[in-house]
C-alpha cells in the first residue's frame, strides 16, 4: 500500500543523510520506524481517546473493588 508523508525539512535532511551513509533506501528506514514504534503509538492515542469518553461520561468506567466483588475475588 502506498502512503504519502511529509516531514519537516529538518527530519528529511536526517533521514536523507542516513539512507546515505548505509546505502538503504529511506522506505527501508520509515517502515522500520513505524513498524517498530505502532504499539507505542497505538496505546497513547487509544489511551487519550479512551479518557475523553471517560471524561465526557460516555465510557463506564469501574472500581477494582467492584470488579474484585464481582469476579468473586473479595474473598
Amino acid at each position: 500500500m502506498a502512503t504519502s508523508v511529509r516531514f519537516s525539512p529538518e527530519t528529511e535532511m536526517r533521514l536523507n543523510r542516513l539512507a546515505k551513509e548505509t546505502g538503504r533506501a529511506k522506505s527501508f528506514y520509515i517502515k522500520q520506524m513505524v513498524e517498530n514504534n505502532i504499539d507505542d503509538v497505538e496505546d497513547s492515542y487509544l489511551a487519550d481517546s479512551v479518557l475523553e469518553r471517560i471524561r465526557a461520561g460516555k465510557e463506564k468506567i469501574f472500581s477494582s473493588a467492584s470488579v474484585r466483588k464481582e469476579l468473586g475475588l473479595d474473598d
